[in-house]
């Protein structure tokens, strides 16, 4: 892996070793490229992959775009990550679970602190109040389930038995709201990994601080969305509204014709 913005660096060795165990080579260089220490005390981050025509998935799933390289930069990320963010149809088609240990650089992490909770976003729960996601969250990082006021109440109570429930809007999910109920709970640092949809609600809203970007050198030809889905439900701006977000361009990475690029929001 290489940096080419904003100056040519050189190389990073960076090992394509899973986590735990001793960091690889270039693992720390990586990650001080991505901390976000000196940004403030709340930080949101997405990440996403696409291919080179701007796919947000192959087949169906933002997997078949991935390659080792990704797969360390999405491992780095989630280890800096007090939080992850995402939508219950990612959830669902990515088979979600709760972060692992074993799964992390643990070395990059604060002393002590829990594995990083998964919130899934879903106005009217649609997700597996038994499934592994919800009910298999390690102790101190259970699993947070943000929705509204008019979701089903008895599915709230099943849920509720083993995730904690947040409730932000009354009929669709207010996503300012969630983010602020977020914080309040202690977790500062973000980690948006989509689907389309939500990344359009929080970029809607002016909440995305970054967004980390895979190029990957496909072409998918497909059918397969933008990462970033346009709002049309409610007083929302809708699909014939332009919402652009002026990014700035902090670093370019790229490794075996990937391309890494960390943009930062302008606001």
């Amino acid at each position: 892996m290489r940096q080419i913005y904003p100056v040519q660096g050189p190389d990073l060795k960076v090992e394509p070793k899973a986590a735990p165990g001793p960091l690889p080579a270039g693992v720390e260089e990586l990650a001080r490229l991505y901390r976000t220490d000196d940004l403030g005390q709340g930080w949101l981050r997405a990440n996403m992959v696409a291919s080179a025509d701007g796919a947000v998935s192959l087949d169906g799933r933002s997997g078949g775009l991935s390659g080792p390289s990704d797969r360390m930069v999405f491992t780095v990320l989630r280890s800096l990550a007090d939080l992850v963010l995402v939508g219950a149809g990612t959830a669902r088609t990515e088979h979600y679970r709760p972060a692992q240990a074993a799964e992390l650089w643990q070395q990059l992490r604060p002393a002590g602190a829990p594995q990083p909770a998964i919130a899934v976003v879903t106005a009217k729960l649609n997700v597996d109040p038994d499934g592994r996601l919800i009910s298999g969250a390690a102790a101190g990082a259970a699993t947070i389930v943000v929705t509204t006021a008019d979701a089903p109440s008895d599915r709230k109570a099943a849920i509720a038995r083993h995730a904690r429930i947040i409730e932000a809007g009354q009929h669709e999910v207010d996503m300012a709201a969630a983010v602020t109920a977020l914080r309040s709970l202690g977790y500062a640092r973000i980690l948006c990994e989509g689907g389309p949809t939500l990344l359009g609600q929080l970029a809607a809203e002016s909440l995305v601080d970054e967004l980390c970007l895979t190029t990957s050198p496909l072409l998918a030809n497909g059918r397969a969305g933008r990462i970033v889905s346009p709002i049309s439900t409610g007083t929302r701006p809708g699909p014939a509204t332009d919402l652009a977000t002026r990014l700035s361009l902090a670093h370019l990475l790229a490794d075996e014709n990937f391309l890494f690029s960390r943009y930062l929001t302008e606001k």
